[in-house]
């Protein structure tokens, strides 16, 4: 396997996590199952865990971007540097639904259940997927002559 195509392997991975990162969180929220919070003036308002699936799109959008520049990337260092950005933002992916904004207290939503791993889980691939990139561009600054 040559260097190029290792290091074309994080940038795939990267790109899908991006894409579960910013879509899943859409259709497993309260809003989406038609539920939401009832002020005491009447006024619907949605619940944390629609804002948390918003948020999870300002997360994805530069993911993708890293996985898409890390695919054509030839210098070791934009791939280090990237690869850092991935990681960054796979850890934000872990926080909106864990301290940033969270998700609904209920332990039987959809948002419990369903988003919250799903963002963590995705967040530490991003995080382990990112930092292996690194690891790929630092093997290929050491094969340059």
């Amino acid at each position: 396997m040559t260097a190029r195509t290792a290091a074309r392997i994080p940038a795939v991975a990267i790109a899908i996590l991006a894409i579960v990162i910013g879509v899943m969180p859409l259709f497993f929220n309260c809003q989406y199952d038609g539920k939401t919070l009832v002020l005491a003036n009447g006024r619907e308002v949605p619940m944390k865990c629609y804002w948390t699936a918003r948020a999870a799109l300002a997360v994805a959008v530069p993911l993708l971007a890293v996985g898409l520049l890390m695919a054509f990337s030839r210098r070791a260092e934009t791939l280090r540097a990237l690869g850092i950005l991935g990681a960054i933002l796979g850890v934000m992916a872990i926080l909106l639904p864990t301290l940033l904004i969270g998700v609904c207290q209920h332990a039987g939503a959809s948002c419990s259940l369903v988003m919250k791993p799903t963002l963590v889980l995705a967040g530490i691939l991003a995080i382990g997927v990112s930092l292996a990139g690194v690891a790929v561009s630092g093997r290929r600054e050491e094969q340059t002559p």
